[in-house]
């Protein structure tokens, strides 16, 4: 499943993401990796995604939350 059809509150583990190269190690340097848990804090109706990664909240737009596959 991909992440931009989470559901507000609830938990999924990052199980690839498919980005290019430059965006996906920016997002391992926060913490962003596979097996990560990720909660799902917001879902904009333009896309943007607010999520928390190990205790810290980031804000991802529609294409990054497409592109990143996650497990319940």
């Amino acid at each position: 499943m991909k992440l931009n059809n989470g559901i507000i509150g609830e938990k999924y583990t990052v199980s690839g993401m498919k980005l290019p190269m430059a965006a996906k190690r920016r997002l391992e340097v926060l913490g962003l990796t596979n097996g990560t848990v990720v909660e799902v804090m917001n879902n904009k109706s333009g896309g943007t995604m607010v999520i928390k990664i190990r205790g810290t909240r980031f804000a991802l737009g529609k294409k990054m939350t497409e592109a990143i596959e996650v497990m319940d």
